[in-house]
């Protein structure tokens, strides 16, 4: 069925219980959200699309922002949320090849927002600002509250995000109503939500933990949400009294421990704190359990498919694992493309190995398969057909291993992904922007390992021979790169040297890189 209609099944049945708790202290009602996704849904059905078009959002957080989400579930539009750091190259690639029929910005991106619209053929861009005010809220205004949810098929798309390799272009993955309805209901069911249960939300809703795994499972409780727009640690000391479920990044539990007053007292009434997004260090988990007597749950998942494995609710939560796969979820760890030589002097070639699965301890390549797994990228079938095995397993790039007990292990990231902060950064568009500038020979991006933000973005640049060598530097290739994408994308640190290790096959050895460059 249509997402909305499982997730209003469960809605409390008064209307005016609290779904959105706001920092001002503001509160939206379920009922309130029931009649402003009607509105919106109202508007967008006006505006001449019909279901199963796009309608992209670049916007912050905020209590319309949900809302334009859940509206588009119900008129069974396809929904696009995108970073609001996002620039125009990044903009125009995404509207050129999602062709929504409706852009949602923010009005100091308009300008710009309008561009490239026109240039992508979108017909309509609307406002929302960060406090939930603009021209979508205000078109809304004079339409009905009541609308008919749309019927739609669990194949039918939900949304679309786009992804990324370390090499080609961003991927769109194509998720259905079924595959985050059976997510959701997983989810909810593992993790024991129970009635009275209140959600610290202070995660971004432009990707799969904010908008489908902290909200679907909150919303399918008919929870109430502190619905905060950013992480911050005094802040949430301030809210976790008050709650029974907190969901973050890394990232965050590192801050709350720098917190002299984050105590046993401050968690007196939260029943679960998940991770994810990026590794959590064994060391950042054992702190923690110390300091405040609850066990961190760390799960793993994806864009393509939302959560696979997660820790148990029940029973030990192993430290510097990702737990077992969730009911539902199919996960086997195979072995993977090798080095291998025929013996007889010619270059090494590279040999796939096919599906076999490893044995305990051992590493190779996680593949997935379950109702909550993507049914492919948007506009991509030869990409499609080469991510699926042929019994319809997704290999995700990831490595890992299992442990003796069952419990599964992520080693690193086949594809060379970084993740800094919880957002992923794709090191290829960063080094085809690089390698342009110039002066420049070749560059290598790298992640390595950061106290705040599990990894940081780093360049190593190949100076061209017989180039200036005060035409290149950090400052001037960080600016560069700032220029073009989002903040959380530029690196840190950029190291200038005269060529790249690379192995037998001529491939860059990042891994030499990360050991080099670590602690610098």
């Amino acid at each position: 069925m249509n997402l909305y209609a499982l997730l209003t099944r469960h809605f409390p049945k008064d209307p005016r219980a609290p779904c959105m708790i706001l920092p001002d202290g503001r509160v939206w009602t379920y009922g309130d959200i029931e009649r402003a996704s009607g509105r919106i849904a109202n508007l967008i059905a006006s505006l001449g699309l019909r279901p199963g078009d796009r309608v992209a959002a670049q916007v912050e957080k905020s209590a319309e922002a949900l809302v334009l989400y859940l509206a588009c579930l119900r008129a069974g539009m396809v929904f696009l949320p995108l970073n609001p750091a996002y620039q125009r190259h990044e903009l125009e690639y995404f509207l050129g090849d999602a062709q929504p029929g409706l852009f949602v910005c923010r009005p100091q991106m308009r300008t710009l927002a309008d561009e490239v619209a026109a240039k992508a053929g979108v017909a309509h861009v609307l406002e929302l600002d960060d406090a939930g005010h603009g021209s979508l809220v205000d078109a809304a205004a004079p339409h009905a509250d009541a609308f008919r949810t749309v019927a739609r098929q669990d194949s039918d798309l939900a949304a679309i995000l786009y992804t990324s390799g370390t090499t080609g272009r961003s991927k769109g993955a194509m998720l259905t109503h079924g595959n985050l309805g059976a997510n959701a209901k997983t989810l909810h069911a593992y993790w024991h939500f129970r009635k009275g249960d209140v959600l610290l939300h202070m995660l971004p809703i432009f990707h799969v933990h904010g908008l489908f795994v902290a909200c679907h499972t909150s919303l399918l409780n008919g929870s109430a949400m502190f619905w905060e727009p950013k992480f911050d640690a005094k802040q949430a000391m301030s809210l976790l009294p008050q709650a029974t479920v907190m969901m973050g990044v890394p990232t965050y539990y590192v801050r709350l421990l720098l917190e002299p007053g984050f105590t046993r007292e401050t968690c007196r009434s939260v029943r679960l704190f998940v991770s994810g997004s990026a590794p959590l260090l064994r060391e950042t988990f054992d702190e923690f359990r110390t300091r405040t007597g609850h066990t961190i749950l760390e799960r793993y998942g994806m864009t393509e498919g939302g959560m696979f494995t997660s820790n148990p609710y029940d029973g030990e939560r192993r430290g510097g694992t990702v737990g077992f796969p969730l009911p539902g979820t199919e996960v086997r760890i195979v072995m993977q493309s090798g080095i291998h030589s025929d013996g007889a002097g010619d270059a090494p070639q590279e040999v796939p190995l096919g599906d076999t699965a490893v044995k305990p301890g051992e590493i190779g390549g996680i593949q997935v398969r379950g109702a909550n797994v993507f049914v492919g990228y948007w506009r991509m079938p030869e990409k499609t057909q080469e991510e699926f095995t042929a019994d319809g397993f997704f290999r995700t790039g990831d490595m890992g291993s299992w442990d003796k007990d069952g419990y599964i292990v992520i080693s690193g990231r086949s594809k060379d992904l970084i993740i800094t902060g919880g957002l992923n950064v794709y090191p290829k568009e960063i080094e085809e922007l690089i390698d342009a500038l110039p002066g420049v020979a070749e560059s290598a991006v790298i992640g390595l390992p950061h106290p705040d933000f599990g990894e940081a973005v780093t360049a190593v640049v190949v100076r061209q021979k017989n180039a200036a060598g005060e035409a290149l530097s950090e400052a001037g290739i960080i600016a560069a790169v700032k220029a073009e994408f989002a903040n959380f994308k530029v690196p840190k640190r950029v190291f200038l040297v005269d060529d790249l290790p690379r192995n037998a096959m001529g491939k860059v050895q990042k891994n030499l890189l990360r050991d080099e460059y670590s602690g610098k």
